[in-house]
């Protein structure tokens, strides 16, 4: 966490997030809990960052507990957009290291009182840890027994990854997608538990389990969590490995490592009666006094094991009490251990509000005032963010707005439909954490084997044809636009019947199963469901635009081929000899396929350097990141906790430290990138 808090915690970002003075809607988990201005935000991340170094080092352990995990639930409640399954872990994890004696070894509490140090811990803690540990793989291997998961639809892009090429050798990408991206993470997932369990098998866990995390690191973006697993991986050992590891090492180095020696008995601890106690694995024995009476704290150690285990086991499945935050997904996304199970696109999202004084229905921007899209997926953030809207829409002169969300989603790889009924008022639309949601539209699972005729509609047609298939509910009609851009446009019903409005003509046209028609371009339609069973019906259409511009930027490339091989005969024109002799730069280039064109080139040209990068080249480009995350959170922090004691100076003097701060040097690998990705305060 000391590493995680600056990086995924958002200590480096902070100032983006919680800058003071601008409007934002938030979505807390309870809504009486607010942000802190911003460099009190500091505060709260600088002693939540004191607390997990002071839990690495065994220094004032117990306060060091308090400090991060007091910080660390407020940060997690205050942001449900945040929340994803290994931040709740971490939550977990911190939450249990606060009960445990985890400072009893190579601690800087062991050097400060003798009692502390290299002496026993109780079994019931490593057992709280080992089962937290086995919860995390065997929940999610429970829930990826989903049909979704075990079909293949669940993460059916991520055979494309260039992890999987050497599966690829002998599998195609469907099959590799199928037998080792789902069955082999479900297999995995529900035996990794059993096997670092057993002695016998721990070996061959060990191996699949890192290889497993490592490749995780490689394909999502999820902070510490694969070395995280990896660190828990050991836990599952004989607690005493340190020591016979370490005593391999020469005797010249033992001064500066943890010492070998055997640990000497703990009031705390249990011994069974008995004169000598093994000491794992190793041959050594300690001699202790027998325990006579269980004390009441060693009882309550016991009774918390079991009832925290108990509880663990059935929090993933208590969702028919909290069926308020139930949409197509049980729960809350964060805390089910249903990771990657479900994946979604989102093809449509419309905002209408309408003035509750005068009528006046106008249109919001998607995500305005929201710095996040999950609310897009669960009702309880949509009704915050209704509620915030209904706010903050009065100061732009809409009196008691009401707010209309219409918005569609494809889970798994399913037709595009409605999440949430678009004519209710989400202002006043009953939600209670309690109760289902009465606005939810259900998901159209009887349409599920579409998806395997899906596959077969496409491989029907041409690379540059593009299909949309959309499932709408009896009674509700779809309004869409066919940009200019987009030619040969049509829409097919493959169940059900609709009936298609031209807006501006003011035609209607009624199409049952298996019928189609052309939609004109450059107009506003309407498809409407009028059979009493949701439709299904598909847009086919091409861009135009994008197949012109890709034959034009393929005739450069073979002309610019042609130029560099000396087989080009006819004279270039004048204006392309710089972009064909790689002289363009700093020239002013109005035409927009050439353009496009210097841009695929470089594009191409800074994927072929990455690609040619040694070693020492990834290893300085990851170390530069790193650097520049720590850099800036150590110098915003400086900056806010100088405010709070000397004052906020000037507002040119802030912009100029914040401008020092967000400053990147060129050099290394990254040498001429624009290496400046954040937008400006000025921006936000």
């Amino acid at each position: 966490m000391v590493v995680d808090i600056p990086q995924e915690r958002g200590l480096s970002s902070l100032d983006y997030k919680y800058l003071d003075g601008i409007e934002v809607c938030r979505f807390p988990l309870f809504n009486f809990l607010e942000p802190l201005p911003l460099d009190w935000m500091y505060v709260v991340y600088v002693i939540m960052w004191l607390g997990a170094l002071g839990i690495m080092l065994g220094c004032f352990y117990r306060l060091s507990c308090l400090m991060f995990l007091c910080p660390y639930w407020y940060v997690f409640f205050l942001d449900k957009t945040t929340w994803n399954n290994h931040s709740y872990l971490y939550g977990l994890i911190g939450f249990q290291l606060s009960l445990l004696n985890a400072n009893r070894y190579w601690s800087i509490d062991g050097l400060r009182d003798s009692k502390k140090r290299n002496t026993h811990v109780p079994l019931w803690n490593y057992t709280l840890l080992r089962a937290q540990v086995f919860i995390v793989y065997f929940i999610a291997g429970i829930k990826k027994l989903d049909s979704d998961w075990v079909q293949g639809y669940s993460m059916s892009y991520l055979s494309h990854h260039w992890l999987f090429d050497p599966f690829k050798l002998i599998l195609t990408e469907e099959m590799t997608s199928l037998f080792i991206v789902h069955g082999g993470g479900l297999i995995l997932d529900l035996t990794a538990g059993y096997l670092l369990f057993f002695d016998a098998t721990r070996p061959v866990a060990m191996v699949f389990v890192s290889y497993f995390h490592c490749m995780n690191s490689q394909l999502f973006s999820i902070g510490m969590f694969p070395y995280v697993m990896l660190a828990t991986s050991p836990l599952f050992c004989y607690p005493d490995w340190p020591r016979r590891l370490l005593q391999k090492f020469p005797a010249f180095l033992r001064t500066a490592l943890p010492p070998v020696e055997p640990p000497q008995p703990s009031e705390v601890c249990i011994y069974a009666g008995a004169d000598e106690v093994p000491k794992g694995k190793g041959k050594t024995t300690v001699r202790v006094k027998p325990e006579k009476k269980l004390s009441l704290r060693q009882k309550m150690g016991a009774v918390f094991t079991v009832l925290y285990i108990l509880e663990q086991l059935f929090l993933p499945y208590s969702h028919f009490i909290t069926q308020g935050y139930n949409n197509w997904t049980n729960g809350l996304y964060g805390y089910s251990w249903d990771m990657m199970v479900h994946s979604r696109s989102h093809q449509h999202v419309k905002i209408t509000y309408k003035d509750g004084l005068t009528g006046e229905v106008g249109y919001l921007n998607p995500g305005v005032f929201a710095p996040s899209r999950r609310w897009k997926d669960h009702a309880d953030m949509l009704k915050q963010y209704a509620t915030c809207l209904n706010r903050l829409l009065p100061s732009y002169n809409v009196t008691k707005p009401e707010i209309y969300f219409d918005i569609w989603v494809s889970i798994n790889d399913r037709f595009q439909q409605r999440l949430f009924d678009p004519r209710v008022d989400i202002v006043k639309a009953n939600w209670s954490p309690f109760k289902a949601t009465p606005w939810l539209m259900p998901l159209l699972v009887d349409l599920s084997p579409w998806r395997s005729k899906f596959q077969e509609i496409e491989n029907t047609l041409d690379n540059q044809t593009e299909l949309v298939f959309i499932a709408d509910f009896p009674g509700l009609h779809l309004e869409n636009f066919v940009s200019e851009d987009l030619g040969n446009t049509s829409v097919q019903v493959l169940k059900g019947e609709v009936a298609v409005e031209i807006l501006e003509k003011k035609e209607n046209f009624t199409l049952r199963e298996g019928e189609k028609m052309q939609l004109p371009a450059g107009e506003y339609h309407k498809v409407h469901t009028v059979s009493k069973e949701p439709s299904c019906y598909m847009y086919v259409y091409v861009n135009t635009t994008d197949v012109a511009l890709e034959q034009n930027l393929t005739k450069l490339s073979e002309l610019k081929e042609r130029v560099q091989n000396g087989t080009e005969t006819e004279p270039i024109p004048v204006e392309l000899q710089p972009v064909l002799n790689g002289t363009a730069d700093g020239v002013n280039v109005t035409d927009p396929v050439v353009r496009a064109f210097l841009r695929r080139q470089r594009k191409m040209e800074e994927i072929q350097r990455r690609r040619n990068f040694t070693v020492v080249d990834r290893f300085a480009r990851f170390s530069f990141k790193k650097y520049y995350i720590f850099r800036r959170s150590f110098l915003m922090t400086t900056i806010a906790l100088r405010n709070l004691v000397l004052g906020r100076p000037p507002l040119e003097q802030l912009a100029q430290e914040v401008a020092y701060a967000d400053m990147k040097f060129n050099s290394g690998p990254e040498k001429g990138e624009n290496v400046l990705a954040e937008p400006s305060h000025s921006e936000l």
